[in-house]
């Protein structure tokens, strides 16, 4: 299983090394800041050092700056670079991203040279789906943990990349937790998540008019698209010019539940 993330960059005269648009972990460095980030560089330079880190890898700020130049789209050829960095991750783990039996989940964060606001929340596990959760359920043995997992990224992806209020998500948790008479997550069996998956489901769909999507790829494309959008967008501190941002991607052991 993977992670992704983002890793914001401050404006800088600096420019990729030969055009490169995205970088392994192993092809970075602690002195590459304005290009890859605070996260990004400190993650190549562990890799560097020999740390288990797991592998991944970096999308550069001039991405972003390219998309929302561009009116909104990707370079031309990002996303076959991004599919052959995924192989190389795919490799390394021995995992596939969209394997049904031996799933690999990737992961999108944002981050920066100095921390500030503005920069796009963390989006876990992308490349759950209907399919693929089969095997998390096999792999981890422990359906409650996987189902939990993810109705997370249902809503994570519906907040942060389609712009779903998180009220929503939140108010069908709170309905399921009354009805079965209990106040904590924890309390909730696997056949409340597999619900709740469902009902996430028939939201997405109501909000977006469209059905939340179970291809990994465009789970993975429409994540990256949303952090070049995000992190383009003025800062909220006034006087402070939106940040230049890149997003880094990488692979884990572990699935993530992570914070709601």
């Amino acid at each position: 299983m993977s992670e992704v993330g983002a890793t914001t960059l401050q404006k800088t005269g600096g420019s990729a090394q030969g055009g490169k648009r995205i970088y392994l972990f192993e092809e970075g460095s602690a002195g590459m800041k304005d290009l890859l980030g605070g996260k990004g560089s400190g993650l190549a330079e562990m890799t560097r050092a020999g740390f288990p880190v797991p592998p991944g890898f970096t999308i550069t700020t001039e991405i972003c700056n390219i998309y929302n130049a561009n009116g909104k789209v990707l370079p031309q050829g990002l996303e076959q670079e991004i599919g052959e960095k995924l192989n190389t991750v795919e490799q390394k783990t021995g995992k596939g991203f969209g394997d049904p039996k031996n799933p690999l989940l990737v992961s999108v964060r944002s981050g920066a040279k100095f921390s500030m606001p503005g920069m796009m929340e963390t989006i876990l596990n992308l490349g759950l789906n209907d399919e693929t959760i089969k095997g998390v359920v096999s792999l981890t043995n422990d359906e409650r943990f996987a189902y939990d997992c993810y109705r997370r990224l249902i809503q994570m992806f519906g907040e942060v990349v389609m712009g779903i209020e998180k009220e929503g998500f939140s108010g069908l948790l709170e309905e399921a937790k009354k009805a079965r008479r209990v106040t904590k997550d924890t309390e909730l069996t696997a056949d409340d998540w597999k619900q709740l998956v469902r009902k996430y489901k028939e939201l997405f769909f109501e909000k977006t008019g469209s059905p939340f999507p179970q291809d990994p790829h465009i789970q993975l494309i429409k994540a990256v698209q949303a952090w070049a959008r995000i992190q383009g967008q003025p800062s909220p501190l006034p006087g402070t010019p939106p940040p230049e941002k890149g997003s880094f991607m990488g692979s884990s052991s572990r699935m993530h539940r992570g914070r709601m």
